[in-house]
């Protein structure tokens, strides 16, 4: 099997709803995104995927979020805007996006900090 990734980002503001901190005043990132799409073959060239296709569906994606209040997104349908939340619904899009492709999403990893992270699997 082959695992390719692709890294785009987002800016965006948000605040955490029920959170006791400073969090829950409003507030932005720049939030970095990678994507693991896995393939089982190759095709006659010995691509697994074309990055250009993952590159713009994950595009597609983000561009919903970019430069946007994440508590008022639709595609977020009211959930709290933490990472995890991002990262699954992401996920959910993406997987959306690639249905026609002989490729399948396997994870979502979204960075709100350079050293802070949350993977969403389906593994």
């Amino acid at each position: 099997m082959y695992l390719l990734n692709v890294t785009d980002s987002f800016s965006a503001a948000h605040r955490l709803c029920g959170y006791d901190g400073a969090c829950a005043d409003l507030h932005g990132h720049n939030w970095k995104v990678r994507v693991g799409i896995s393939c089982e073959k190759l095709d006659d060239i010995g691509m697994g995927l074309d990055y250009g296709i993952i590159k713009q569906v994950l595009g597609e994606v983000l561009a919903k979020l970019d430069h946007q209040y994440l508590n008022e997104v639709p595609m977020l349908k009211g959930a709290n805007p933490t990472s995890e939340n991002l990262a699954r619904i992401i996920f959910e899009e993406v997987a959306s996006g690639l249905r026609n492709y002989p490729a399948i999403i396997k994870e979502v990893e979204i960075y709100e900090s350079e050293n802070s992270s949350v993977i969403y699997s389906n593994v």
